[in-house]
């Protein structure tokens, strides 16, 4: 079976079109970190600037998991706006296009892991 992801307090998600759905809007509206949590404890954490995204995937809140890479990628990004309200800077290497986090976060929610032919680094 696969995962049901849910945003904070609210019910499962019923399809990945309507996570990315709501990721997008939040994005739109001025929300850079959403959290995901699964039916199997899991995290899905996205940070973005609007144009460059982390993408961590957690087994638990102490894990140190896993994130998306962009290996090619030079230079640091600012602007990474955390709930708490704390800013971040990057290096690109550990973050995607905001586009290739979406297809990234689609897949994972879809089928529970990443796409085969995004980078993965893992923290762990």
């Amino acid at each position: 079976m696969i995962e049901s992801w849910t945003f904070g307090d609210s019910a499962a998600m019923s399809s990945p079109e309507a996570v990315l759905e709501r990721l997008r809007a939040g994005v739109a509206g001025g929300q850079f970190e959403t959290r995901l949590t699964s039916s199997a404890g899991r995290l899905l954490v996205i940070v973005t600037n609007s144009e460059r995204a982390m993408v961590m995937l957690l087994d638990s809140a102490d894990d140190p998991g896993e994130h998306a890479v962009d290996p090619e990628a030079g230079g640091r990004s600012k602007g990474f706006i955390l709930a708490n309200g704390q800013h971040d800077e990057y290096p690109n290497e550990d973050t995607v296009p905001l586009e290739d986090a979406f297809r990234i976060v689609d897949h994972i929610v879809a089928s529970g892991s990443p796409p085969a032919d995004a980078a993965w680094w893992v923290d762990r």
